[in-house]
């Protein structure tokens, strides 16, 4: 395997977002997601957890802590035993230091808690607080649980995905948890520059992870609803143009193709010997190669089919063809473009090291930095809490069990 830089953990670097302090409360991906942007960007990021943990901990490869590891770099953490009666006065004190609230419990739960929105705008009326559930704050759905599982279904992902012979294929990634994360991600930020620079005070976002998976899905209740026509699985084809699909080589390997311009089409069909098909009017547009998209992708199978699979992407790049290799996680590794690029880093963890994708995206002169690795439940109780309420009075919460530590996970 090519080697990924090493990196040190500094406690003292800096990013665009240092001086934002966040209360983070939410479990699993998409609160993960969204943190860590603010994070790897220098925001500092504590995350309250229950005695047993954040749930993303439960998210191991073989053993190895992978999930967590990779989206709670840069965070602290502090253990609090939410049941006990002095745990939601504690997360009070802690209101007045943060800009952020992040939370994930099911609609109605933080009203439950004692901290309703308009509890917390009272204690600090500048806070954003960000509110992630499945199905959003309003509607028949609030209260129902969501995973993003149900979400990739709900929203019309499944049925477009896959092949129209065969069932609808949910993801093989958390795509509802992460796309949301990232829309929370700018949604926090746009209210941020709002209460900063335009004064207009805290906010309440309601983040659902249907809405964001719905946007990312193209116009699809438009076309619907204009031409009463749905859109197929077309496995890997495409709607829009063709060829576009993946492509077995004759060493038994995959290339991938797009040709979403006429002018790359033109330029596609001259290199593999085929500068008939542009001339000819009945497949000279993107639309004309669809209607005839079996006879087309045909044609180009049967041309990957005689090719060697790095002939053919060398040929591609020196002809300016955009074509690219299907890669696994063992190839991806390997490859020089990823090594040159840094897409990965490898950050020291306790036992070994591991390697993370690297703070996306680039940044030329802020870029942040890796400051933390991922915390064990309760790491920085002191270093956060005793400055808030004082060293006795945290010695005494900890000698009560309404903090917890827990270095096993």
């Amino acid at each position: 395997m090519k080697d990924f830089p090493p990196v040190a953990f500094d406690e003292s670097a800096k990013g665009p977002l240092a001086g934002v302090r966040v209360l983070d409360l939410s479990r699993l991906v998409a609160g993960n997601v969204m943190t860590l942007q603010l994070a790897d960007f220098g925001a500092d990021v504590i995350k309250v957890e229950p005695p047993g943990g954040d749930t993303l901990r439960n998210f191991r490869s073989d053993g190895y802590d992978t999930w967590w590891n990779t989206y709670c770099r840069n965070k602290r953490s502090v253990g609090l035993d939410f049941r006990h009666p002095e745990a939601i006065p504690l997360l009070k004190k802690m209101l007045p230091t943060v800009d952020v609230f992040v939370e994930s419990f099911r609609s109605g739960t933080l009203e439950n808690m004692g901290l309703a929105p308009e509890v917390i705008h009272a204690i600090n009326p500048n806070i954003v607080i960000t509110r992630i559930t499945g199905w959003g704050q309003t509607g028949p759905y609030r209260t129902k649980p969501g995973f993003g599982t149900l979400v990739e279904g709900y929203t019309g992902f499944a049925a477009i995905n896959g092949f129209d012979d065969r069932e609808p294929v949910l993801p093989p990634i958390f795509l509802g948890d992460m796309v949301s994360g990232l829309y929370g991600f700018g949604a926090t930020m746009t209210a941020l520059w709002n209460m900063r620079v335009n004064g207009k005070g805290g906010e309440i976002i309601d983040l659902s992870l249907f809405e964001p998976t719905v946007s990312v899905l193209g116009p699809q209740a438009a076309a619907f609803e204009l031409t009463g026509k749905l859109k197929a699985r077309t496995g890997s084809r495409s709607n829009t143009t063709a060829p576009r699909n993946v492509y077995k080589t004759a060493d038994g390997k995959w290339i991938c193709i797009s040709t979403s311009t006429e002018t790359m089409a033109k330029r596609f069909f001259n290199l593999i010997g085929r500068s008939d098909i542009p001339e000819n009017p009945e497949y000279s547009t993107a639309r004309g190669r669809l209607r005839h998209v079996e006879y087309i992708d045909g044609l180009v199978a049967q041309w990957f089919a005689k090719q060697n699979f790095s002939e053919a992407l060398a040929l591609f790049d020196r002809e300016g063809v955009t074509a690219g290799p299907v890669y696994d996680a063992s190839d991806l590794v390997e490859d020089d473009y990823v090594r040159e690029r840094e897409v990965f880093v490898r950050l020291p963890e306790d036992q070994n090291s591991q390697l993370v994708h690297n703070i996306t995206p680039r940044f030329a002169r802020d870029p942040g930095g890796f400051r933390y690795r991922a915390p064990h439940i309760g790491e920085h109780n002191e270093e956060i809490l005793a400055p808030i309420v004082g060293r006795d009075a945290f010695k005494a919460l900890q000698a009560r069990n309404v903090v917890c530590t827990n270095k096993e996970r």
